[in-house]
């Protein structure tokens, strides 16, 4: 028996049930004194650098089982604020790290949502918030006041289940749709939409993807690259001038993941694609050109109570890059060197 993958399509703009939250998501465990950080080859064939630690943010949650900690981005103040997608009503939901002092405290904690992505908006300045399990986006500012639903609803009569996000230079909404998420890959309902940053009215850029979830502008904001959690694929998607429509699309990188899948992404000052990965504590590092350059990992001694690096920020301007990184020992912060220069597309998101 075969079974044929739907093929992915894009299109011109126009004028599942609830979320598991013991799906592909997992948690994180004890801060420790920074230890220099190695780098080497590894099993890759390319040099591995060794993040350090720097801060515990959670433990598992008796209420859902696990913790995960996603969507980190530097606030105008210099705080890297985090979101734990599993955390229960009542537990902070948006935390502000302090990478200097190694100290978490709480920004939001209300609701039932699901937060699976974090960043500030160019336009308005408030944190937005996809939440994967309300099928809505929502906004608060830096000190967690002012909940705002900026999107919700169906788009194009289709419920959405937004993964992440980005924006372009105006303030307009990029965001992965991961519907199928939970389906077998040839069965592709995911997307990507496009909310204008004014009206949040939802476009439908792409369409019969499988799950996508990392999405981030390429560093010339000509582009989108868009990781693929059921199909372990990076697309390049180059948008028309004024990014309502995809232009053209292709295949940039192969992920040979085995059991792990792509998570999100992000990129730096040179263009290159920093790929999370869900199901082993790692990133990896392509060149525009897809050519893997390196490997970014936990101490060993860490890495049997983690099984997920799962997404990255580089603090602009600077080469200071955290991973968070969640397992059964539970959520935390990871620093290493980045390859080049953060920016806008790899903070956050």
């Amino acid at each position: 028996m075969s079974h044929h993958l739907q093929p992915i399509s894009w299109r011109k703009p126009a004028g599942l049930a609830a979320i598991t939250l013991t799906l592909a998501l997992t948690g994180c465990a004890a801060g420790n004194d920074h230890d220099q950080p190695a780098s080497g080859i590894g099993i890759h064939g390319v040099e591995e650098r060794t993040a350090e630690r720097v801060v515990q943010v959670s433990s598992v949650h008796p209420e859902t089982g696990m913790t995960l900690i996603e969507g980190p981005t530097f606030g105008p103040d210099g705080g890297l604020f985090v979101v734990d997608v599993t955390a229960p009503a009542g537990a902070a939901k948006v935390m502000r790290v302090d990478v200097e002092e190694e100290s978490v405290s709480p920004v939001y904690t209300e609701g039932n949502g699901a937060y699976t992505s974090a960043q500030f908006s160019p336009k308005d300045g408030r944190i937005y918030l996809t939440d994967f399990a309300g099928g809505k986006i929502d906004s608060i500012t830096a000190d967690g006041k002012d909940h705002r639903t900026f999107f919700t609803g169906d788009v194009d009569g289709v419920p959405m289940r937004p993964d992440d996000l980005a924006f372009d230079e105006e303030g307009n909404l990029f965001v992965s749709d991961s519907t199928g998420y939970a389906d077998p890959a040839w069965e592709a309902q995911g997307r990507v939409v496009r909310i204008d940053k004014d009206t949040a009215e939802a476009t439908v850029l792409a369409e019969n993807l499988a799950a996508p979830n990392g999405i981030s502008f390429s560093e010339d904001f000509k582009a989108l690259w868009v990781s693929q959690y059921m199909d372990n694929r990076i697309d390049y998607l180059v948008l028309n001038e004024d990014k309502t429509e995809v232009a053209t699309s292709h295949p940039g990188m192969h992920f040979d993941g085995g059991t792990s899948q792509t998570d999100s992404n992000a990129v730096d000052a040179d263009g290159n694609v920093y790929q999370a990965v869900h199901g082993q504590p790692r990133i990896f590092v392509y060149s525009p050109e897809g050519e893997l350059l390196s490997t970014v990992t936990v101490p060993t001694d860490d890495a049997d109570g983690l099984t997920s690096a799962t997404n990255i920020a580089i603090k602009p301007g600077t080469t200071e890059a955290y991973l968070t990184a969640s397992g059964p020992d539970g959520g935390f912060i990871y620093e290493f060197d980045a390859l080049s220069t953060g920016i806008r597309q790899s903070n956050g998101g």
